[in-house]
């Protein structure tokens, strides 16, 4: 904490609930990444228990406390506990799943995993955009949960309600207020959908067995039945810093025939392995949800008033929602009259340096690292362009993105305002393009595209991800980015987070299981090209269809292909042994592009222009097809390249980068010093690189014996 925030707690620059606060987060991305695997190991909530309380043990105890959460009662759910109330709550996919005071979130990862949608509520500041930036798919409200069914859009309907509500305190009212959390349950339940289930962690004393709070409990029967409550030790709690016993009670959104009359509880469980027994045995099953609750989920609900400013004191955490939107401008840049060299060379050099062409970007820093491009491609300049990208204004300022890099989401930009020549028609399968009549009713065109060839070090991630923010800022809030590893996902957040955004809006594609429809209402979605071409299986949709129906048949944002030369041989080919078949990545990437003929296509690869069997998936460069090459098909156009060898695909680099729809930079080496090191051999050294090498020439010369041995016992066996 002290390093994050460059002072220490005693200089009031933090407090060690945000250090408590930050360790429950680290458990929600923990529990994201690990949840599934941990339960589908063991088979069983029950069985998974044990393993998620060894997680909790891992977590320091809250030995201290602010004013804040003294006052708000900010108490977070232990995992083991959680478990127990998402195992009653009997949580399935088709499930909405509200949680009024949702804290750091540790019930709302355990309904995710489930694979249901949340609906996530907190009033406190500091709480809630930590949620925003755990879910960042998920709007969160800042409403007071005790009046949530007031506050909260009609259409926003929960079928399950997890809750753990403050015991005793009231947004607003001062002093300690015995029946807040029965405040809480029954707005809840009143939002609740007929037939649902709610779950709610209280205080061991609000139990219907309670004199106190019987008639309350009786009254909150007419509309919802108690169906199991007991209580447990409050050892359960130790971590997070109290002892208190508390209490889990099941309700049925189903009046009771007799209010009057209640389960009986089984008591107090002494540990959570008791708890969790006595939940599996004596819940209930789950009532049938009444049928306008079965429909699909929602749009993302709006609020009946305007949320509540993130106040940003210096005790809280610097945190970025994904509600908080960049200011921005459109780049302002001059265009250029560019002239080659005499005799078109510029020297004798194989490389020449790069810089700027044909426009000029004021206020603009060269990148970090002097940057070189082919002979070819420094002979030759890109048209002048018009487009102008919007972007955050300090990423020029400060550097972030260098000239060079601007230079790219310019080009990317003025590439996406046009369209191939031509109208086409796809099938069903999106495997099969044809040529069809512009009048055509069922007549398509494809969007443009851009090739992003850099080597290493030009910050090939920086760019594509400016290429999306562009994008997100003219309100195109979905894109896809494809990529040839899993593990790169981390890469790619942490570009989209340099750019100034919340590094979790980029979401991969495995937290959605294959035939499940992608429910987020806006992000970046990665996924990689192994996974792109799993094909349907049963029931379930492909990947691609999968992919296609989140984004829309009429999508238009931006699709990265990062190392897209994955997807090389799509269009088959030949070999030393005969035909070669298209590979299953290259056409499952085809057919995304097919699918989706108005989406801003950047591909991304420093060996794009390597071979020309790399470049068989860029249909949207036009390079077949079309009215800029003489090229009829893919096959011809691939033909005509491997006959004309290495200059052939070096023209053609040069001919794409003058069209404006190729770049490739690389980082020059001019200035690099070395110095050789060398290693004086010892006598020892000697003698041993002696024997060994003595010892391999008596294998090599049996090794051949062999060899020649066997031709000769072939040989006679022939005659």
């Amino acid at each position: 904490m002290e390093a994050s925030f460059n002072a220490s707690d005693a200089a009031g620059a933090w407090d060690w609930k945000l250090a408590y606060d930050a360790c429950e987060a680290a458990t929600v991305l923990f529990l994201r990444k690990y949840g599934n695997a941990l339960l589908h190991k063991a088979g069983s909530a029950a069985d998974a228990l044990p393993l998620i309380a060894k997680v909790a043990g891992l977590l320091p105890t809250h030995s201290r406390r602010s004013i804040d959460s003294e006052t708000f009662q900010q108490f977070s759910t232990p995992i083991p506990l959680g478990l127990i109330a998402a195992t009653a709550a009997a949580i399935l996919p088709s499930d909405r799943v509200l949680e009024p005071s949702a804290g750091t979130g540790l019930l709302a990862i355990l309904s995710e995993i489930a694979g249901a949608t949340l609906i996530l509520n907190e009033l406190a500041d500091t709480r809630a955009s930590l949620l925003s930036s755990l879910f960042p798919a998920v709007p969160v409200t800042r409403f007071d949960a005790a009046q949530i069914d007031d506050y909260l859009d009609p259409a926003a309907v929960p079928t399950v309600v997890l809750m753990n509500p403050p015991f005793s305190a009231l947004a607003n009212v001062s002093g300690r207020m015995a029946d807040a959390a029965l405040r809480h349950i029954a707005s809840a339940l009143a939002r609740l959908a007929e037939g649902g289930r709610l779950v709610s962690i209280t205080a061991v004393n609000v139990s219907p067995e309670h004199p106190a709070w019987r008639e309350a409990f009786m009254r909150l029967q007419e509309r919802g039945r108690v169906v199991f409550t007991a209580s447990i030790d409050g050892a359960v709690y130790a971590k997070h810093g109290t002892t208190i016993e508390t209490r889990l009670t099941v309700f049925d959104k189903l009046p009771a025939v007799d209010p009057a009359l209640f389960p009986a509880s089984p008591g107090t469980a002494p540990d959570a392995r008791t708890f969790m027994d006595w939940v599996t045995k004596q819940v209930p099953p789950r009532l049938p949800l009444a049928a306008s609750c079965a429909l699909p989920t929602p749009s993302p609900m709006t609020s009946k008033r305007v949320a509540r400013p993130i106040a940003r004191g210096p005790a809280n955490l610097a945190l970025r929602s994904a509600l908080d939107e960049p200011s921005y401008v459109d780049l302002a840049y001059e265009t250029l009259d560019w002239q080659p060299a005499e005799g078109g060379r510029l020297t004798d050099a194989i490389y020449e340096e790069y810089g700027l062409q044909t426009i000029r970007i004021p206020g603009s820093q060269a990148h970090p690292t002097k940057l070189v491009q082919s002979a070819a491609m420094a002979s030759v300049a890109p048209p002048k362009p018009s487009y102008r990208p919007r972007l955050p204004e300090r990423l020029i300022d400060e550097g972030v993105l260098s000239d060079a890099q601007l230079e790219t989401v310019i080009y990317a930009g003025e590439a996406h305002t046009g369209f191939l020549s031509g109208a086409w028609t796809v099938d069903a399968t999106s495997d099969l393009v044809s040529a069809a009549p512009d009048d055509a009713a069922s007549a398509i065109r494809f969007r443009r595209g851009f090739m992003l060839g850099d080597g290493t070090g030009a910050g090939k991630g920086r760019q594509s991800a400016a290429i999306i923010l562009d994008n997100w800022l003219r309100g195109r809030r979905k894109a896809l980015w494809i990529s040839k590893s899993d593990k790169l996902i981390e890469d790619a957040q942490r570009d989209w987070s340099a750019l100034g955004m919340e590094r979790l809006l980029v979401t991969p594609l495995s937290r959605f299981p294959q035939g499940r429809p992608i429910t987020l209402p806006e992000g970046i979605l990665f996924t990689t090209y192994a996974t792109l071409r799993s094909d349907e299986k049963a029931e379930k949709v492909s990947r691609v269809r999968q992919i296609v129906d989140w984004l829309g048949s009429d999508f238009d944002g931006v699709i990265i292909f990062d190392e897209s030369h994955a997807m090389q041989n799509a269009g088959g080919g030949k070999g030393e042994r005969g035909d070669v078949a298209p590979s299953q990545q290259g056409r499952a990437g085809l057919r995304l592009q097919h699918a989706l003929p108005d989406a801003r296509i950047v591909y991304v690869s420093a060996t794009g222009a390597t071979t020309v069997h790399n470049l068989a998936y860029t249909q949207r460069l036009g390079l077949w097809g079309g009215e800029d090459y003489p090229f009829a098909t893919r096959a011809e156009f691939v033909a005509a390249i491997e006959a004309g060898g290495v200059a052939a695909m070096e023209v053609l680099a040069r001919d794409l980068r003058a069209l404006g729809l190729y770049t490739a930079r690389s980082l020059s080496y001019d200035g690099v010093e070395y110095e050789l090191l060398e290693h004086a051999l010892t006598d020892e050294q000697r003698r041993n690189y002696d024997a060994y090498a003595g010892a391999f020439g008596i294998l090599w010369r049996a090794a051949h014996k062999t060899c020649y041995r066997e031709e000769a016992v072939m040989r006679r066996s022939a005659a």
